[in-house]
């Protein structure tokens, strides 16, 4: 079960070292939006495909790689986190609900805790940062996401009874 909750509720997990070879002080949400705000110089333009989520890399530089994913209707991905990179995300078109593990003051037992994210909402976040992103609105959805340093692994969980357990390591070059 995900708990809906405002998007200014939530801490802004931005742990991770923001800064680096992009730009002096410039921040991984800022580079995603700055990519999603120029769709014309995007190298292709969005796909949907109705058995996964699309995905395709729109650059990569010394330290850092954007990629721009597509959403229809139900389609979402597993609980992962980024490898030990940080990232963010903005949503180009249509809506996303972004679920983040918490486990509330006075148990050990975590839950997911939803938040919906509308065109041109936007999140950063660190290098722990475990989520789950999923198009639960009516229409398709675009979103470029943004990570520091490249990605190169991502590991997938599950939440069983309360209990936080990893499914799967995907790498880069094998499963993506």
């Amino acid at each position: 079960m995900i708990t809906f909750v405002d998007t200014n509720d939530l801490p802004n997990d931005d742990t991770g070292d923001l800064a680096g070879p992009v730009a002096p002080g410039a921040d991984l949400l800022d580079l995603a939006r700055r990519h999603a705000a120029r769709p014309a110089d995007w190298p292709l333009a969005p796909r949907f495909d109705p058995r996964e989520r699309w995905y395709h890399r729109l650059a990569a530089a010394a330290g850092h790689e954007i990629w721009l994913l597509t959403w229809l209707p139900g389609q979402g991905t597993d609980l992962h986190d980024h490898g030990g990179c940080a990232g963010a995300f903005v949503v180009v078109s249509g809506q996303l609900t972004e679920a983040i593990v918490t486990t509330p003051p006075g148990t050990d037992r975590a839950r997911l805790v939803g938040t919906v994210l509308a065109r041109g909402g936007g999140r950063r976040f660190g290098t722990r940062h475990i989520h789950q992103i999923t198009n639960s609105g009516t229409r398709p959805a675009v979103s470029v996401h943004a990570y520091r340093p490249a990605l190169k692994t991502m590991t997938r969980y599950r939440l069983d009874t309360g209990t936080l357990r990893v499914a799967a390591v995907d790498r880069a070059g094998a499963q993506w």
